[in-house]
């Protein structure tokens, strides 16, 4: 291969050094063809260029390098890490790449201990006896860094897991989610306090000392000391009990049995393993797929799929990396080259480590395939902690291996099968906005756009996308009414408020009857009126920031979660494929990029809404023009002329109704032609 590059480039691998580090190759373009580390960079780098690779995919790369760039580094660990940070940065086409993925959801408390014992020791009354925000703490779903002002709990393997955890803690231990502008300015009980998920501090229902040992218990839960807040729940029991305070006793009471049911239902009893990741892997048909499951707590909170791209070339590349080292390595140091590890190895040291740049690695790895010690111990070093990796669990842990490897064979086969197909697509949006359906196939978004006339005419349409298709029997229009015309903010709140209003009192209704064994439990497809009576995955308006603000107000008046809401932002110059998404709960704007398949499912989504809302608005239209056919039959009155009068007088009613005077003032009507409208009109 060497007659293919130049004396220059040839002349710095001859003198790079025998020590280890990672190097870079790049095309003529500038673009970074593929990273890698090297025990030996002078041995590694060597066999690229001494080996002639023929017609092959590495050929093709080594081909097309003409410049390089090394680090020397001072050991391996080092060199991993920067191999890694290096491969999130710059994306090279021949090495395994796993999407980057900072934004885990954690579940926050807001406030920290010091800051919350302060605000009540300060005079914490405020409207009707309530208690300050500050002095309150509240439950809430987070994504981004973390910081010293809030106490945060995760990360979690998905927003459902974080909404589940959150539910749970509120029915157990009943601590506030709203946000501190609705709780500055409550002056009654909620709806959460009825069908009690909340004491209600907003309004003193709730003592300070009370609630903070409400917050301490879940903190204790959520850090796996079950058994501790089991305890601490029966003492305060007791003690209500002593005073005669019955009805308190048998709230906590209450409490203790719910508390005790969840962690019968999700298997809680291991309280050696707090805290564990479980990772498997399976490659097949030139894709692999890492399972990512997480143990947080004690608590098994579910798994994540992940999908790298590249992993047919970056084997391609470690095997003939290993051939050439064997090659050109001496004789007598022949032994020491490295043997190529399988894909599946290669895969999962891959994710591991880019994976634990930027998320703390748990004090317990358990593995489905053996990897680098010295990987192990650069993440530790990351992580600032031991970290111990485990390859042959057993009793639980081969349990949870087991589960994972399972679902890492399950999500390939079903990526597999779903590749060049609208589920794909589906699949490819579910991926990007993080969404976790409990059934692919019943993932479920609705669509809003407003369309009127300059004002006239306006109605908001509502399209559903479930099954993989659009399912245009579900559709629906809803004429808007009340408000100042052209107002699009009023008309998307009416239209949100008029879709979700009855759906959040159907799920209030059903959190408040028997639990799901008797028929009352059915009503998942609740109250008259309602279609479909479910709240989607994904709300999706036609519109930015103002619009998604609109939403946002909507669903905090009517308790749903912010994080359903995405609105659909024209690019520059409102070119299709520039599309940005807005996000209700304060996540950054995405771009998905043109060529992207969930990019296309959004667009496709947002045109037939669109599309909807035209047509609705036409007919609406033409339904206050009747008659407007009447001037079809006058001679002189072509197309233009027709329409100038139906907007000048607002339909066919109001040209009946003009003289001829105010009839020859619109702008091409003669004095003459004018009167012969008026005839022909009476």
């Amino acid at each position: 291969m060497s007659d293919v590059h130049s004396d220059q480039l040839l002349a710095e691998v001859a003198a790079l050094p025998p020590l280890p580090g990672v190097y870079r190759y790049f095309d003529a373009a500038g673009g970074v063809l593929y990273v890698g580390k090297a025990r030996n960079l002078k041995r590694r780098v060597a066999s690229y260029f001494q080996k002639n690779h023929g017609g092959t995919r590495i050929g093709h790369m080594v081909g097309k390098i003409v410049r390089m760039e090394t680090t020397v580094v001072r050991s391996e660990a080092e060199a991993l890490l920067l191999e890694n940070n290096l491969i999130k940065t710059l994306k090279p086409r021949y090495n395994i790449l796993f999407r980057d993925d900072k934004s885990y959801p954690y579940l926050k408390i807001t406030g920290t201990r010091e800051q919350n014992m302060e605000a009540r020791e300060r005079d914490g009354k405020g409207l009707h006896g309530a208690l300050d925000a500050d002095s309150v703490p509240r439950l809430a779903y987070y994504r981004g860094a973390t910081d010293r002002r809030h106490r945060y709990f995760g990360p979690y393997p998905s927003a459902w897991a974080v909404k589940e955890t959150i539910q749970l803690l509120q029915k157990v231990f009943r601590l506030r989610t709203c946000e501190d502008t609705v709780y500055a300015n409550r002056t009654r009980p909620c709806l959460l306090y009825q069908i009690k998920r909340c004491t209600a501090p907003c309004v003193g229902h709730i003592d300070a000392p009370a609630y903070a040992a409400d917050v301490a218990d879940a903190e204790a839960f959520l850090r796996g000391d079950t058994q501790q807040v089991l305890q601490e729940l029966e003492a305060r029991m007791m003690a209500h009990a002593e005073k005669l305070e019955f009805e308190q006793a048998a709230e906590l009471r209450n409490r203790m049995s719910a508390l005790s049911k969840v962690l019968h239902q999700q298997s809680v009893e291991i309280a050696s393993d707090k805290d564990v990741d479980i990772l498997a892997v399976k490659v097949h048909g030139g894709k692999a797929c890492v399972n990512l499951a997480m143990v947080r707590g004690g608590r098994h909170l579910g798994d994540r799929p992940y999908f790298p791209a590249h992993v047919e070339d970056a084997a391609l590349v470690a095997q003939a990396e290993s051939e050439g080292e064997a090659a050109t390595a001496d004789a007598p140091d022949a032994a020491s080259a490295e043997a190529p590890a399988s894909i599946e190895r290669q895969v999962l040291e891959a994710f591991v480590a880019q994976h634990y740049i930027d998320v703390p690695a748990p004090p317990t790895l358990v593995l489905g395939e053996v990897v680098d010690r010295e990987l192990v111990a650069a993440i530790a070093q990351q992580a600032g902690q031991r970290v111990t990796a485990v390859f042959q669990p057993r009793a639980q842990r081969r349990l949870w291996l087991e589960m994972a490897q399972k679902n890492a064979d399950i999500q390939l086969a079903r990526l597999l099968a779903e590749e060049g197909s609208q589920q794909a697509r589906t699949r490819a949006l579910v991926d990007a906005l993080e969404l976790a359906p409990d059934d692919l196939d019943r993932l479920r978004i609705e669509c809003f756009d407003i369309s009127h006339t300059a004002g006239e005419a306006t109605q908001a349409s509502c399209v559903v996308f479930e099954q993989h298709a659009m399912q245009n029997r579900e559709y629906r229009r809803y004429n808007i009414e009340g408000i100042t015309p052209g107002d699009d903010y009023a008309a998307m709140r009416q239209v949100l408020t008029r879709r979700y209003g009855k759906i959040a009192e159907a799920m209030a209704a059903e959190a408040e009857a028997p639990p799901p064994g008797d028929a009352a439990g059915a009503g998942a497809d609740a109250a008259p009126g309602t279609v479909g009576a479910r709240m989607p995955d994904l709300v999706l308006v036609d519109g930015g920031k103002g619009q998604v603000s609109m939403a946002r107000e909507v669903f905090n008046e009517l308790g749903l979660p912010l994080s359903l809401i995405v609105g659909v932002e024209k690019g520059e110059g409102r070119k299709v494929g520039l599309e940005e998404l807005v996000f209700a709960d304060g996540r950054e704007k995405v771009y998905l990029g043109r060529d992207s398949a969930a990019l296309m499912l959004v667009a496709q989504i947002r045109d037939e809404a669109h599309r909807f809302a035209i047509t609705g608005m036409r007919a609406k239209r033409a339904k206050v023009r009747v008659g407007g056919s009447q001037l079809e039959d006058i001679p002189g009155v072509g197309p233009k002329r027709r329409a100038r009068l139906l907007q000048r007088f607002g339909g066919i009613r109001g040209v009946a109704a003009a003289s001829v005077d105010d009839i020859a003032s619109v702008d091409g009507i003669a004095h003459e032609l004018a009167e012969q409208i008026y005839r022909a009109l009476h």
